[in-house]
Formats: structure tokens, C-alpha cells, sequence
């Protein structure tokens, strides 16, 4: 495989707008979450187990300036070619912060709905000109909900029992009827012979 067809392909790569110049790693996970208690012979599995969202760990470089000429040090190769590693990382950085969902774009596979979790940037002797980072995105799993309009109470065969709480207003108890409950216990006892 030549050069260029290697610097092709890794163009095809993408986090949401940001394209970088190499991906040294990709590490794709998905996971499946299983109950731990037992199953009933018969019950659906599915009701006992759900997926995690998706995750991938990129390893990324993005290339950085210098001069082009030793003489023309306000003319860079990144003004030139694209953003300097510092205007990079600021970009990665204000990607994550929007929380806007975006699609990335790996070897394997295409994913939606992804945010930057984690973001790694390692500057040494070696990357001191290039933005090194690790990139760790995860997907958002959106759902979407409906309104429903249910029939009025009215038009219901038992409205009245499933209708919504209302507040009824202030309520007060009554004392007992103590001339009954005099007649009862009078009458019990005269039939005990204690009266």
C-alpha cells in the first residue's frame, strides 16, 4: 500500500466536523446488561437484559505548524493547511462543551448520536508541534415520546373511577349520634340482665 492511499483512507475518519490527520487506535465497545438474578423458564430474556450505549476510544494526531521557509516565520504550514494544534484542541474542546450530538466516522463503523466523554492531550518532546489526544465518545441513546388524547370523563363508562385527583374543597367530621349509640348500649345491657 503506498503513501497516499494510506493518507486517503485515514481521511475518511471523522469526529462529528473534525477530521484528523492520523488515528493511530480505535477501540470499539459495546456492551450487553444482564441481570443477575435467575430467569423464569419461558420469560422473555430480552425483558432481563439491555444494551449500554456504544463507546470508542480514539487515539488521534493532528498535525502542527513550523515554518515553511526559515525566513518566513509568520508564514506557517498551518496557516496554509488547516487549523494549528491549539486551535484544534480548542475545537475539540468546544464540541465537547456544546453537548450537541454528532456523528463519528471510524475503520469499522459509522456512529450517531455520540458526545466527547473524556478527552486525553498529551504534549511532550515528541508532540510538542502536533496535538496528540486521546478521544473517548459515547453515544446518547435519545428516545421520543408522543401525546396521546384520551376521552373526555363524561364520555367514559366510569368516568367518576378513573378520573385524575381533584381537590374537593375542606372537609370536616362529624361527632356520633350519641342518643343511638345510648339505645344500643341500653338495650344490650337490659338484654344481659345488667340493666
Amino acid at each position: 500500500m503506498d503513501i497516499l492511499s494510506t493518507l486517503f483512507q485515514q481521511q475518511s475518519r471523522k469526529i462529528g466536523v473534525i477530521i484528523p490527520s492520523v488515528v493511530v487506535t480505535e477501540k470499539h465497545s459495546d456492551t450487553l446488561e444482564i441481570t443477575e438474578h435467575p430467569v423464569e423458564v419461558g420469560a422473555a430474556v430480552a425483558d432481563h437484559a439491555y444494551k449500554r450505549p456504544s463507546e470508542v476510544v480514539m487515539e488521534v494526531g493532528f498535525a502542527g505548524g513550523g515554518s515553511l521557509l526559515d525566513f518566513a516565520s509568520n508564514l506557517t504550514a498551518t496557516g496554509l493547511l488547516g487549523l494549528s494544534p491549539q486551535e484544534t484542541y480548542q475545537e475539540i474542546l468546544n464540541l465537547q462543551d456544546s453537548r450537541v450530538p454528532f456523528d463519528v466516522v471510524t475503520g469499522k463503523r459509522l456512529y450517531n448520536n455520540m458526545l466527547i466523554r473524556a478527552l486525553e492531550v498529551t504534549t511532550d518532546k515528541t508532540t510538542e508541534n502536533v496535538l496528540s489526544a486521546i478521544i473517548t465518545l459515547r453515544e446518547v441513546i435519545i428516545s421520543q415520546t408522543q401525546q396521546v388524547t384520551v376521552a373526555d370523563k363524561k364520555d367514559m363508562k366510569d368516568g367518576v373511577s378513573t378520573s385524575s385527583v381533584q381537590n374537593t374543597g375542606t372537609k370536616t367530621t362529624k361527632p356520633p349520634n350519641t342518643s343511638l349509640l345510648k339505645s344500643i348500649t341500653g338495650g344490650a345491657a337490659s338484654l344481659l340482665g345488667l340493666g
